[in-house]
């Protein structure tokens, strides 16, 4: 029997469109044209009506840069041990056990609990707007070659919006057909297989109506068919992993069946995106500062511009330091752990613990790394010609001025990645709609496409492909071959490759909101456990605050005849040089009263927050959390 599932979800799906505004959208509209809800089946009939409908679904759905929006308790899904953030002590800190209550059933807000057509607030919206598209476009007289490539994007983004729902809880309700919004119906939460099958089902339709199609950079951020295939890759990759696959649950037995499906998807996803012409950006750090269709990389996109009204973001100033006009003290989002800095490997490829071509130093951490790390994070005393000033180098220490102003967070290491340098101090802010860097926020890329198809190869015997992925990103990222082929040699083994291929993640997508979605899919969120979030924080030295004052007052000394500072003659990469001046860096854990990590591990898959529950019938709780009766994993 069916049930009701909400009744407080409002028309948004089809609203009034005046005659002015029925004419097909072009770049500058995209993503931005208001849907004005629902009139009448001729509606299905224009085709300028129906690309503000598609269009409003892509604002919907295609993601953000992640701190753009964070609706209340979305921390929770956005915090990992990579970065900072959970310091604030709010959700997010829950989530990972370090600072208040543990989560409740009344927490978790992913489903939303406003219904509005406002992004985040409730996918379930963007369901529906997609359901509509799906059963009204068919029935159109719109030509069959426009409006099936309309068609085939309306199925993969409600495959999109599914995947991120099973993600989170595992198993959720699947409504498919347009309904009275007042009276929404569902047979309550499937299984997380019936799920995966109609992801699947929609990104074969999608990959069908696709093909061979092509769009012009007047609409670049519209999904491909080889975005398409890389989702319905990514979403098998996700079937197949522990979450939904685990290796030692007697009652949900290990199907290997599915890596060899999975496998085979991403191995498609792979040639399909080669075929179409997606490339590794040759330079990593180049790889967000390269928008449109010049970016071989990008699979799915969210276009942005710095000057087209409303299509902006505020990104470059929180992660700008404040002396280049960036915000008083940089999103702790952006703030690297110690974890995330170690991760890295040298410059060889081989961890910072193993022996190889070069010796790890924690005192000049950043030296002879992964030159992903130089890309990506601006330590004390490194290159980071913010504003264009060439040579500029980024002073992070204790009361240091940098351009006539002293950086107030006293971070040791900042972002590098969602910056532009070239950028002017005046063009930083995003004020009145206008400004900031308007770059590309970048979904999916052709290195994550490689990355699953390795996971998938690893776990199926072919330990070789999964190498060889590895290996052209690391080519990619300058790593030396070294002795031991790219810190691959010694890999001989199914498990060591898991272990690498997370950690290799975790580097290649730093800040990319890739890490809390890992740790869950391959079970290792739990073992979180015990482990502290950790930062670096750098003191110069002196012994007493006189004394440091003293040691900043040298650094900051000008050189009447330069006209320089006298600690841009350092040399930060010599031990004694460096010892001079400053101290050790101070690992620096959670506020005072924080925790270590305390993870359940039930938390693999979260539960519907009680308003979703309340407004619903059979919407039963997952198991593990109070009063719950739902197993994602049953059939």
């Amino acid at each position: 029997m069916k049930k009701n599932l909400y009744t407080r979800i409002r028309n948004g799906l089809m609203v009034a469109l005046s005659s002015a505004m029925l004419i097909s959208c072009n770049n500058d509209d995209f993503f931005i044209l208001p849907d004005r809800g629902g009139l009448d089946a001729d509606l299905w009939n224009i085709e300028g009506a129906v690309n503000m409908h598609l269009n409003k679904a892509y604002e919907l759905i295609i993601p953000r840069f992640p701190w753009q929006t964070v609706p209340s308790r979305f921390d929770i899904h956005l915090v990992s041990d990579e970065h900072f953030f959970a310091s604030n002590g709010s959700y997010g800190a829950q989530a990972l056990g370090i600072a208040g209550n543990p989560l409740n059933n009344h927490d978790i807000r992913y489903t939303g609990n406003s219904y509005n057509q406002n992004y985040l607030d409730n996918r379930y919206m963007d369901i529906a707007r997609c359901n509509n598209g799906i059963k009204y476009l068919p029935e159109s007289i719109i030509p069959d070659e426009v409006k099936y490539p309309m068609l085939g994007q309306y199925y993969a983004l409600r495959a999109m919006v599914y995947l991120e729902l099973v993600k989170v809880y595992g198993g959720v309700p699947l409504v498919l057909e347009p309904q009275d919004p007042d009276d929404v119906m569902t047979d309550g939460r499937s299984s997380a297989r019936a799920c995966f099958a109609q992801i699947i089902d929609d990104l074969d339709h999608a990959m069908q109506y696709l093909e061979d199609v092509t769009w012009s950079a007047d609409n670049w951020g519209r999904i491909t068919y080889a975005a398409a295939a890389a989702l319905k890759g990514k979403a098998l990759l996700y079937w197949a992993s522990p979450q939904f696959n685990p290796l030692d649950d007697p009652k949900h037995p290990h199907d290997a069946s599915r890596w060899q499906e999975a496998l085979v998807a991403n191995k498609e996803a792979y040639d399909i995106c080669l075929a179409a012409g997606h490339r590794l950006v040759e330079d990593y750090g180049m790889i967000f500062q390269t928008d449109g269709n010049k970016n071989l990389e990008a699979v799915i996109s969210r276009p942005y511009s710095s000057s087209i009204s409303r299509r902006g973001h505020d990104e470059e100033r929180k992660s700008r330091p404040r002396s280049e006009n960036g915000n008083a003290s940089p999103h702790n989002g952006y703030r690297a752990t110690v974890k995330l800095l170690r991760a890295y490997p040298m410059k060889d490829g081989n961890r910072i613990d193993e022996g190889g071509d070069y010796t790890y130093d924690e005192l000049l951490f950043w030296k002879d790394r992964d030159p992903r790390f130089e890309a990506t994070m601006a330590y004390n005393g490194s290159i980071w010609e913010l504003s264009g000033k060439e040579g500029r180098r980024q002073w992070n220490y204790e009361g240091a001025r940098n351009n006539g102003r002293e950086e107030s967070a006293n971070w040791a290491v900042y972002c590098k990645k969602f910056s532009i340098p070239s950028l002017s101090e005046s063009s930083t802010a995003y004020s009145d709609g206008i400004g900031g860097n308007g770059m590309d926020w970048i979904e999916m890329r052709f290195a994550e496409v490689m990355l699953n198809y390795a996971d998938c190869a690893n776990e199926s015997g072919d330990l070789a492909t999964a190498k060889e992925m590895v290996r052209q990103i690391r080519q990619r990222a300058g790593i030396e071959q070294g002795s031991n082929d790219y810190g691959l040699g010694n890999i001989a083994s199914a498990v060591q490759m898991r272990a690498l291929l997370l950690n290799e993640r975790m580097v290649e997508f730093a800040f990319e909101n890739k890490r809390n979605a890992d740790l869950r899919r391959t079970r290792n969120w739990h073992k979180l456990t015990g482990e502290f979030l950790e930062t670096y924080q750098l003191l110069v030295v002196g012994d007493n605050d006189d004394a440091r004052r003293s040691t900043i007052g040298k650094l900051e000394a000008i050189d009447p005849n330069t006209g320089k500072a006298f600690r841009e003659t350092l040399d930060i990469n010599n031990r004694d040089v460096y010892l001079e001046y400053f101290r050790p860096h101070v690992v620096r854990p959670q506020e005072t009263g924080f925790r270590a990590m305390n993870i359940p591990e039930y938390h693999n898959f979260y539960t519907f927050h009680n308003d979703f529950v309340r407004r619903g019938v059979n919407i039963e709780t997952t198991i593990g959390w109070e009063g719950g009766t739902f197993d994602p994993l049953d059939d």
